[in-house]
C-alpha cells in the first residue's frame, strides 16, 4: 500500500489518532507528552501512530495533513492541529466534547 494511503487509511479508520513521537505510555518529546495525557483524560479510546519507528509516516504526513508539526491529532477524519491548539481545547473543555462526541457516533 501506498504510504499516503496507508496515513488516509489510518486516519479514516480511527475515530481518533494521534500521530506522535513515541507511545501514550512511553511519549518521547514534551509536546507528544501533553497532548497524550489530555487525551486521556478525556478518559475515551484513541489510537495512536509513533511516527519515530515509522519514519515514511513521518516524513509524509505533513504533506497529507498541510502541517508541518507533530504530534498531529485527527477526530472524525478531520485534523485538529497540533499541540498548542489540542491543549487550548482542553483548557476550554473542548477536546472532552469533541472527543466523546466522537465516540458516540460509534456507539448510536
Amino acid at each position: 500500500m501506498d504510504i499516503m494511503e496507508q496515513i488516509k487509511t489510518t486516519i479514516h479508520s480511527n475515530r481518533i489518532v494521534l500521530f506522535m513521537k513515541g507511545t501514550p505510555d512511553f511519549p518521547q518529546c514534551g509536546f507528544s507528552m501533553r497532548v497524550a495525557e489530555a487525551l486521556k483524560s478525556c478518559e475515551v479510546p484513541f489510537a495512536h501512530v509513533d511516527i519515530l519507528s515509522q519514519p515514511e509516516i513521518r516524513q509524509n504526513l505533513p504533506r497529507y495533513s498541510n502541517w508541518p508539526t507533530f504530534p498531529q491529532i485527527f477526530i472524525n477524519g478531520e485534523l485538529i492541529g497540533g499541540c498548542d491548539i489540542v491543549m487550548e481545547l482542553h483548557e476550554k473543555g473542548e477536546l472532552q466534547k469533541m472527543t466523546r462526541a466522537a465516540v458516540a457516533t460509534v456507539t448510536q
